[in-house]
């Protein structure tokens, strides 16, 4: 009997987040595929995902968003395909928006946003068009009339939260720590394995087409105020606080040349000027309530791994 799973392509499978999503399809038994360079086989740093992958039984193909046949070839023999390259890569999706048109057997793409929402961020005027290119992929995805699901996680736990949104830190601090603002305005972290979760979840549900899926669990949506407090209770002591205004902020993300400034960048955009709006939106759309079998991470859980 045929599976009535369906196929899945990944697009950027050997990169952190593309691997977790495999793993994530191939323990929800869909069949897996991935689209893989030719020259990522002789790479020494690619090697051991590579044999992860295949003793997994995820059928790997060569080809890349550059090579038209190959990809079109690709995309004919699934149903589903997620794009997750990294983000300097997102306007390399335009190639592959009319491969899959022209394949004409996707029933939904998974562009590679994974982060904030484009359509709703408000510091497009100083990110180097971060947000607005994945906005630009959105407005093609849909004038062509292609399924689509969006996920919009916000932060990746292992962005910012190992220093605890302390910039330049890959440690949490143990005497003093920053606050950006008022330091009030809730961000959300979601770690890799569950954002892969929540997303091949959403891959055969009629629910989340042509729909964005919000990732806020309870327990990861939080202040820089509130990391610190948590941090503190888990060390036993309190840490001195440093406040920076948002024009000082502001001041030393202009200071900087993208992208070396992005971590400035994302503080501004999550813990300074926030979007609110994202934490208005229908609880229906929220991962975690349509999903409440996927046990996630929490904050606190992630902090105490690095005690």
């Amino acid at each position: 009997m045929a599976s009535s799973k369906s196929k899945i392509l990944i697009i950027g499978i050997t990169g952190n987040l593309g691997l977790e999503i495999a793993k994530a399809s191939i323990n929800a038994s869909h069949p897996t595929f991935g689209l893989v360079r030719a020259s990522a086989f002789s790479d020494p740093n690619k090697l051991h995902k590579i044999q992860f992958l295949l003793d997994s039984g995820v059928t790997l193909l060569k080809g890349s968003l550059q090579d038209e046949m190959n990809l079109i070839e690709a995309i004919k023999q699934v149903d589903v395909v997620i794009c997750a390259v990294s983000s300097m890569q997102v306007l390399d999706q335009k190639l592959l928006i009319p491969a899959i048109k022209q394949a004409g057997c996707i029933k939904r793409f998974f562009p590679s946003e994974f982060g904030a929402d484009p359509d709703r961020t408000q510091v497009s005027d100083i990110d180097n068009n971060f947000y607005a290119r994945k906005a630009e992929i959105r407005r093609l995805i849909e004038a062509e009339g292609i399924p689509h699901t969006y996920i919009c996680c916000n932060f990746f736990m292992t962005v910012l939260l190992p220093s605890l949104v302390q910039p330049g830190r890959i440690t949490p601090p143990t005497d003093k720590a920053i606050v950006f603002g008022d330091g009030n305005v809730k961000g959300v972290f979601v770690k890799q394995s569950d954002v892969a979760a929540f997303t091949i979840s959403a891959v055969d549900d009629p629910r989340t087409l042509n729909r964005t899926i919000y990732l806020r669990p309870p327990g990861n949506v939080l202040s820089v105020n509130e990391l610190i407090e948590i941090w503190e209770r888990k060390i036993g002591k309190n840490l001195e606080r440093i406040y920076v205004t948002e024009e000082e902020l502001l001041k030393k993300i202009q200071e900087r040349p993208y992208p070396y400034n992005w971590e400035l960048l994302f503080i501004y955009s999550a813990f300074v000027k926030g979007d609110h709006t994202y934490f208005d939106i229908d609880s229906s759309l929220e991962g975690s309530r349509l999903y409440p079998h996927i046990k996630y991470t929490t904050v606190s859980e992630y902090l105490d791994t690095l005690l």
